[in-house]
C-alpha cells in the first residue's frame, strides 16, 4: 500500500477533541493512521505541513456557479476551483441556472461537468419549484433520485402560503430536506440595504428586519405542521436567533446557517453608495452582526459563503440597480481568520461551522478519523497573499494584506487544489 504522508501539521477537529501536531498517512482515498505510521506499506509522497493546519475539507451550503446559462458570471470549473483554493471540499450549487436546475437532466449536466472539473464536489441544490416561479411544484422525487441532496428555491419567493405548505407537505412524505429562505417580498421588494440610518442619509430604500422575521415564523409554523426536515438560509439579524431558539426547544427538525458576509460587515460599508455591498440578505447593523457571531461561536449556526461572481457591468450600475451578491471565495480565508484573530470568532466553533454542522445537515461522514474518507485543508494561518481565480470581479476587499491562506485541499483523498509559487 502507497501512502500519503502529511508530516508535522496541527490537526484540528474540535468534533473529535484533536488540537495536536501530527502526522497522518492516507491510502486509497481514506485515513489509514494518525499519529504512527502503520505496518507495512510504503510512503509514496510526503508534504511538509510545519506551521500549517489541517482540519476537515469545508462544506459550503450555499453557492452560485451559474453554470448553465451564466457564463459572463463564472462557469463550474472555475468556481469549483475558486472555492477548493478557499479550502472547501464540497459545495451545495443553488439551482439560479439557465435552465434552472428543476429536472434530472439538468442535474446530470452538473454533475458530469463538477467531475470533468475535478475540483470542490458539486451537491446540487434541486430547484423546490418548477423555473424558481415559486407556483409550481417541482418532481421533488426525481430530483433526490437524481442526487440532489436538498432542495431550494435560491431566495426567489414562494406565491403563496398555501403552495408552500403544499411543498411541504410533499417533501415531509418523502423525507425530502428543504431549504428555506425567511424574505417577505412585500416588505423588502423594493428595498436595498437595511432599513436604518445608512439608508436614510443615502435615500435608499430599506429592507427591514420584519422581513425576515415574519417570513420565518411563518416558516417555523408551517414546518411545525408538517414535521419536514428544514434548513433556514442565510439568517441575518438577532431577533431570527431568538425564534429559531425556541423552534429548537420545541422540537422542530430545522438547522440555519448565515453568510460570512454578514459576520464580516455593517450596513454602514454601504456609505458612498459602494455596489459591492449590495448583497441579499442585507448587511444589518452591528448589534445584528454581534449576536450572529455569538450563535456561531455558541453551535447555532452554520456559515455559508453565498459566493455570487458578477461581472464588471453588472455592479456598475447605480446601487439600486446592481446585481446583488458578492464573489466570496478569493478572500473567504483571510477574512474568515481576520475575525478569530480579532477574538469574534473562537476557532473550533469556526472549524465546526464549516466542517461539522453543514456536514451533518447534508448527511455526510465528515472528519478526521481513521477509517474516513480524506476529504481536508491545509492552511498556512500566517501566510499573506494569493491568486484570484474566482471569474467573479465582485470582491467585497482587496484581501491581499490579510493573513490565511489555502495551501492545499483533498477530496476523498486526491488533492484536488495546491497553490502554485508566485
Amino acid at each position: 500500500m502507497k501512502y500519503l504522508h502529511i508530516r508535522n501539521a496541527r490537526l484540528l477537529d474540535p468534533q473529535q477533541g484533536l488540537d495536536d501536531v501530527l502526522d497522518l498517512y492516507v491510502a486509497e482515498g481514506q485515513i489509514r493512521a494518525i499519529g504512527q505510521k502503520p505496518a507495512g506499506g510504503t510512503i509514496e509522497e510526503t508534504l511538509d505541513a510545519q506551521g500549517q493546519w489541517l482540519l476537515p475539507g469545508l462544506v459550503d451550503l450555499s453557492t452560485y456557479l451559474n453554470e448553465p446559462g451564466y457564463l459572463q458570471k463564472g462557469s463550474i470549473q472555475t468556481e469549483t476551483r475558486a472555492a477548493a483554493s478557499a479550502g472547501f471540499s464540497h459545495v451545495c450549487a443553488q439551482p439560479l441556472t439557465k435552465p434552472v436546475a428543476d429536472s434530472p437532466a439538468v442535474i446530470q449536466l452538473i454533475q458530469e461537468k463538477a467531475a470533468t472539473a475535478g475540483y470542490a464536489r458539486v451537491l446540487p441544490l434541486g430547484a423546490l419549484t418548477q423555473g424558481l416561479d415559486g407556483d409550481q411544484l417541482a418532481n421533488m422525487v426525481s430530483l433526490r433520485n437524481a442526487g440532489c441532496r436538498a432542495l431550494s428555491n435560491a431566495r426567489q419567493p414562494v406565491k403563496d402560503s398555501y403552495v408552500l405548505r403544499r411543498l411541504m407537505e410533499y417533501a415531509a412524505t418523502y423525507d425530502i430536506l428543504l431549504f428555506l429562505s425567511a424574505d417577505d417580498r412585500a416588505l423588502s421588494a423594493s428595498g436595498v440595504m437595511h432599513e436604518g440610518p445608512t439608508a436614510t442619509r443615502l435615500g435608499l430604500a430599506g429592507i427591514p428586519e420584519t422581513a425576515e422575521t415574519i417570513a420565518l415564523a411563518q416558516l417555523l409554523l408551517l414546518i411545525e405542521q408538517t414535521g419536514v426536515r428544514a434548513h433556514i438560509s442565510q439568517i441575518s439579524c438577532a431577533r431570527s436567533l431568538e425564534m429559531l431558539a425556541d423552534a429548537r426547544a420545541r422540537g422542530l427538525r430545522v438547522t440555519a446557517d448565515v453568510a460570512l458576509a454578514n459576520l464580516v460587515f455593517t450596513a454602514r460599508e454601504v456609505s458612498g453608495f459602494d455596489s459591492r455591498f449590495h448583497v441579499q440578505p442585507p448587511l444589518r447593523g452591528e448589534k445584528d452582526r454581534q449576536a450572529l457571531l455569538t450563535a456561531v461561536n455558541r453551535g447555532e449556526l452554520a456559515i455559508c459563503s453565498n459566493h455570487q461572481p458578477h461581472e464588471i457591468s453588472a455592479k456598475k450600475a447605480p446601487f439600486a440597480d446592481a446585481a446583488a451578491g458578492m464573489s466570496m471565495y478569493d478572500c473567504f480565508m483571510p477574512l474568515l481568520l481576520e475575525l478569530v484573530r480579532k477574538g469574534e470568532l473562537h476557532l473550533p466553533a469556526a472549524i465546526s461551522a464549516l466542517c461539522h454542522q453543514p456536514a451533518a445537515v447534508l448527511g455526510l461522514e465528515h472528519g478526521l478519523v481513521q477509517g474516513h474518507r480524506f476529504s481536508a485543508t491545509l492552511i498556512d494561518p500566517q501566510a499573506v497573499g494569493g491568486k484570484i481565480l474566482s471569474r467573479g470581479s465582485n470582491l467585497p476587499l482587496d484581501h491581499s494584506e490579510l493573513a490565511g491562506r489555502v495551501e492545499a485541499t483533498f477530496v476523498d483523498g486526491r488533492m484536488v487544489y495546491r497553490r502554485q509559487p508566485g
